[in-house]
């Protein structure tokens, strides 16, 4: 079982940033893809960005292309969603997961592994 364990939300105004970490423990970190998911109220869970075991690789949803950015440090086993220019759209809790496969999952159904949520609030 891998155990994740987000942190960094909180309130923003529009703008501003937020970073994002998503500590995993109880497996080989360097064997999962990661990824972070969001749910706003009233609204679907959706894909937000996703990063590839040794990070060479990284998938964005395209509203956040050019404004956040995943990355990982596998001697961490840290994950990390820098968010720049929020917006009150961005507002929803991140959610971050993993799976251990060699692709680079983007949706809900192919992640084994999800953490409990940190709430993101913009406020405009």
């Amino acid at each position: 079982q891998a155990h994740l364990v987000e942190s960094g939300g909180g309130l923003v105004q529009a703008g501003g940033s937020l970073r994002l970490s998503c500590a995993v423990s109880g497996r080989t970190f360097s064997w999962y893809a990661m990824g972070w998911f969001r749910q706003a109220p009233g609204k679907e869970r959706e894909f937000v960005a996703a990063i590839s075991r040794n990070g060479d690789d990284t998938y964005y949803q395209d509203s956040v292309k050019g404004r956040f950015t995943i990355s990982r440090d596998n001697a961490k086993n840290t994950v990390y969603l820098e968010m720049n220019s929020l917006k009150p759209e961005d507002t929803a809790v991140y959610s971050c997961v993993a799976e251990h496969t060699v692709m680079i999952p983007t949706t809900a159904p192919e992640y084994t592994y999800w953490g409990q949520g940190t709430q993101v609030t913009v406020s405009s």
